[in-house]
């Protein structure tokens, strides 16, 4: 008679083998009840709607989202194919926002479908599903990405509403600045005389700064007898011109991100003091607050360490092999990678009070800190020698929330973006609040992320000459919405707020006396 550990087995062999073809939804139907109401009750399955369930994991809180924005998108894409077959195509909105690199969950997912029913199907955590019954794109203008169907490109351009513009111009203007050349657009405006709408997309191009195709439109609409009233389609122009002809739209996000989101930085963030005269004293200062940095923010990711703990392993005195539990030595290593890592972090924040760079330095140094912060665990066997390689090599979501990261392919675009803007950025403030942001937006490794998000924001601290500031662990919640607020609704107001409060009221070293020195 097999026990109920080899039961729990087997049904999940049946899962495993299910996952290898449908990987983020699952009928009902291929389960038999037994397998099913065993994995639910252990906690490997959740329920989406009646029929429909997602592979969950054992350790997730009653009620929690994290398993349902992770399968969100393969769930959809399974669903809809359940449903519709190849007939459904996502809205031209949603689908500029794919090409865009925006994986964001969307509160309402906008589907066409010829057999839609124009209806709407909630689904999980107060999203949902609207099929609206219309006609799809055809041969190139619909395309297949991580097996949603999307418009192309220029097809979702000329399609998608105008309010669209305005609303999401991060979206649009990514797309934009990702094509080469007008033939793509032309060809669909001219076959339906679409004036109104080639006028719309030349005064778009001509916002981002594509003169030559703004140009190209209008003058191949006149010669073909159309007369065309170019009209700016969004609220604002960006304030810097992106760099060269960027193809990857995951560079354009990340440097109209930046510009979108600069000036509100600079309008709500403390002038900053300027580079203090004494580099000893100030390095002593963020020595001093090494204690208290860690427990907070090792805490803020789930460790529990204490400041008795934080400190035996600083100095050495603490022993692994005294240590009873997993949890324990965990929580041990994590605390000695981050004294080593700090360590590293203050060396550089002293190569940046000497005047150096600072986006060149993080640039140079933050994979050390990464290796640090992991170094103990490999020692012990806690990870894996492959752990310290690098950049992550697959997908990763963050915790309860909308945002989906880069994918791996991404990120190695977006990382050199991010520390060209570091370095080019005059602002003291801007590099100390984006930098942050952006680095956990793209979320570049497997684990380590946050506190190195954090070292990172310090760096750009000590080069405005702010002094170290510490996130408490109860400002967790606020901390972790107001980084939601900024990736899923581009509303960096909250976060700058968060950490002007803490530079000049929170956990933080003695700040050196102001010089205002705010540069717009």
């Amino acid at each position: 008679m097999s026990t109920p550990s080899e039961k729990l087995g087997e049904s999940l062999k049946v899962l495993a083998s299910l996952q290898r073809h449908h990987a983020g939804a699952i009928r009902a139907s291929d389960l038999s009840r037994t397998h099913r109401e065993r994995l639910l009750k252990q906690g490997f399955l959740l329920r989406v709607m009646n029929g429909w369930l997602i592979p969950s994991r054992p350790d997730n809180l009653e009620g929690e989202s994290t398993a349902w924005y992770a399968s969100y998108w393969r769930f959809c894409a399974v669903y809809l194919r359940g449903r519709f077959k190849t007939q459904w195509c996502l809205s031209p909105e949603q689908s500029l926002s794919i090409h865009a690199g925006s994986w964001t969950v969307p509160k309402q997912l906008v589907v066409r479908a010829p057999k839609a029913r124009n209806r709407i199907t909630n689904l999980p955590h107060g999203t949902s599903l609207f099929d609206l019954r219309a006609s799809l794109p055809t041969g190139r203008d619909r395309e297949v990405i991580e097996d949603l169907q999307v418009f192309s490109p220029e097809c979702a351009l000329i399609e998608c509403s105008v309010h669209f513009f305005s609303s999401n111009p991060t979206d649009v203007r990514a797309v934009l600045l990702a094509i080469r050349d007008a033939s793509g657009l032309l060809a669909r405006l001219l076959d339906g005389g679409r004036t109104v709408i080639a006028g719309r997309l030349a005064g778009a191009f001509r916002n981002v700064g594509r003169d030559r195709i703004a140009d190209d439109i209008v003058k191949t609409m006149s010669a073909a007898g159309y007369a065309v009233r170019e009209t700016d389609p969004f609220a604002d122009r960006p304030l810097l011109a992106p760099h060269g002809r960027e193809t990857s739209p995951y560079v354009n996000r990340i440097r109209l991100l930046w510009q979108a989101m600069r000036q509100p930085v600079i309008d709500r963030f403390p002038d900053a003091p300027g580079l203090p005269q004494g580099v000893k004293a100030y390095l002593k200062r963020v020595n001093d607050v090494y204690v208290t940095d860690a427990y907070h923010s090792l805490s803020i990711e789930g460790y529990q360490v204490t400041p008795e703990l934080i400190e035996r392993v600083r100095t050495g005195s603490w022993n692994p092999e005294r240590n009873e539990s997993d949890r324990e030595q965990r929580n041990a290593m994590a605390a000695r990678g981050y004294w080593l890592a700090f360590q590293s972090v203050q060396r550089a924040v002293e190569k940046v009070l000497w005047g150096e760079n600072p986006g060149q330095v993080a640039d140079d140094d933050h994979g050390a800190w990464y290796r640090e912060l992991f170094a103990p665990s490999v020692t012990t066997g806690l990870l894996k020698p492959s752990d310290l390689a690098g950049y992550r090599n697959g997908q990763v979501y963050i915790r309860k929330s909308m945002h989906v990261p880069l994918n791996p392919e991404a990120v190695r675009d977006a990382m050199p973006t991010l520390f060209d803007l570091l370095r080019e950025e005059v602002n003291p403030a801007v590099r100390v609040v984006l930098g942050h942001f952006l680095f956990v937006y793209i979320h570049p490794y497997m684990d380590g992320n946050g506190r190195i998000g954090r070292f990172l924001m310090n760096v750009m601290m000590s080069a405005g000459g702010y002094p170290w500031i510490v996130i408490p662990v109860g400002e967790r919640n606020r901390y972790m919405t107001a980084l939601e607020r900024a990736s899923v609704g581009s509303d960096i107001v909250p976060f700058t707020d968060f950490l002007a409060g803490l530079t000049t009221h929170g956990l933080a070293g003695d700040p050196p006396a102001r010089v205002p020195n705010k540069t717009a």
